[in-house]
């Protein structure tokens, strides 16, 4: 054969793989793509829980602290408030971050249980507020902080694990502060002990068990 004419065949066959190339990879690509995409979480169901109920919860520490900023009459009640919408919020970036690489979806607003909270706490004002929301916060902070020893432990996934273990300390530090706070929110004027049960002056039931006596009995979720 002609060198001529062999040289011919040789680009032929040369621009027919091209082509192949051209239309075959980027098809194959797009496959892999989508089989990563369409994989689903491999992160176990606790561990989903967990960072589902964290993010509800801390979501919610922060429509709380605003909330308190707002009412509450002690200076240190509206720090404390104002100490929760700093942490929280960098907690919620925590979280949407790892949920982002962990290929989970959160909550994008608080649970109701924790819309009827902030209903009951905003109906309240003053020295009652500040009973009822820092009561609340000590409940709230020591459950927080066993849910995050728990998962600390006992988590499957390292990075949430870490997450549990990193978050712990900040949670520890919010529940002795709240408790320090707490013990000098009781107003002797506006509640008084009888037979165990905390009232008002009026002889009905203080504010603060109104806003802790929520249907169910129980806090919605970790990080209210």
């Amino acid at each position: 054969m002609p060198a001529d004419i062999m040289s011919n065949f040789v680009k032929v066959f040369e621009q027919a793989g091209l082509c192949v190339v051209l239309v075959v990879g980027p098809a194959i690509a797009g496959a892999q793509s989508n089989v990563r995409s369409a994989s689903p979480s491999p992160l176990a169901a606790g561990d989903r829980k967990f960072l589902s109920e964290a993010g509800d919860g801390s979501m919610a520490e922060v429509e709380l602290g605003k909330l308190a900023v707002q009412k509450a009459a002690d200076e240190g009640v509206k720090k404390f408030g104002q100490r929760m919408v700093d942490d929280h919020s960098k907690v919620n970036d925590e979280l949407r971050q790892l949920a982002g690489r962990e290929g989970i979806e959160l909550p994008a607003a608080p649970s109701a249980k924790n819309r009827d909270l902030k209903r009951r706490l905003a109906s309240l004002s003053g020295a009652f507020f500040d009973e009822a929301y820092m009561t609340n916060m000590v409940t709230d902070h020591k459950e927080d902080v066993a849910a995050f020893q728990r998962e600390s432990n006992l988590a499957r996934d390292p990075q949430v694990k870490s997450f549990a273990t990193q978050t712990l300390p900040r949670l520890r530090g919010q529940l002795k502060s709240a408790q320090e706070i707490a013990s000098k929110t009781t107003s002797s004027k506006a509640t008084s002990t009888s037979g165990g049960t905390i009232q008002s002056g009026t002889g009905k039931p203080s504010p603060s068990k109104l806003a802790l006596n929520k249907p169910g009995g129980s806090k919605a979720g970790v990080l209210r």
